[in-house]
């Protein structure tokens, strides 16, 4: 963690499933600086929505750069009304 708090680097992956987040680095740029980690989780909750999860990651020890975690998204695809979820076998094809 920096001095002054953490730092957390908004990944492609969080800025494609979050507007919020998108909208961050377009007005501050790719980074952000919270006063700890805590608070940097509350923002990737605020940005999650219903379809996407965004969290903060740590970043790894060798790598390169300033950053403490990372800001990183999934989109979760809907089943839908049509697929029931279940596993097909062989003989349903």
């Amino acid at each position: 963690m920096t001095d002054e708090g953490y730092l957390v680097a908004v990944k492609p992956s969080a800025r494609r499933v979050s507007a919020r987040a998108g909208r961050w680095v377009n007005r501050e740029g790719p980074t952000r600086l919270f006063d700890s980690k805590p608070l940097a989780r509350e923002w990737a909750r605020a940005c999650s929505s219903a379809g996407a999860t965004v969290w903060v990651q740590d970043a790894p020890a060798w790598a390169a750069g300033d950053a403490d975690g990372y800001l990183v998204g999934r989109r979760f695809r809907d089943a839908g009304a049509e697929r029931s979820g279940q596993q097909a076998t062989i003989t349903d094809r």
